[in-house]
């Protein structure tokens, strides 16, 4: 599956709508933060990321990413951050070839 990054943050604005009864009354972009803009919880990372996966049918190494982002001074993370990664591994672009099918 190829897709743009504009198509993936697209996707992940109705993930994150879906998920819950949330409202953000500012533009979303590459450049909104996951938590200090958005106001979700390190637990809404973890769901996000499942409702990702169900979402495009594969796994990511998403806990890798949220590791990486807890070892950065900034543990905040730009919506584009997440499109960069999901176009990575959604374009067969990641080190071994494919992210892993799911289902």
């Amino acid at each position: 599956m190829r897709t743009t990054p504009e198509a993936i943050l697209a996707d992940l604005i109705a993930i994150m709508r879906e998920m819950t009864d949330w409202e953000y009354p500012g533009e979303i972009t590459r450049g909104t933060r996951f938590f200090a803009d958005l106001g979700l919880e390190s637990i809404d990372a973890v769901v996000f990321g499942e409702a990702m996966e169900a979402h495009y049918r594969r796994r990511f190494p998403y806990a890798e990413f949220l590791r990486e982002l807890g070892e950065r001074e900034q543990r905040d993370v730009q919506l584009g951050e997440l499109v960069d990664f999901l176009h990575y591994h959604l374009n067969g672009l990641s080190h071994e070839g494919r992210a892993e099918r799911v289902g």
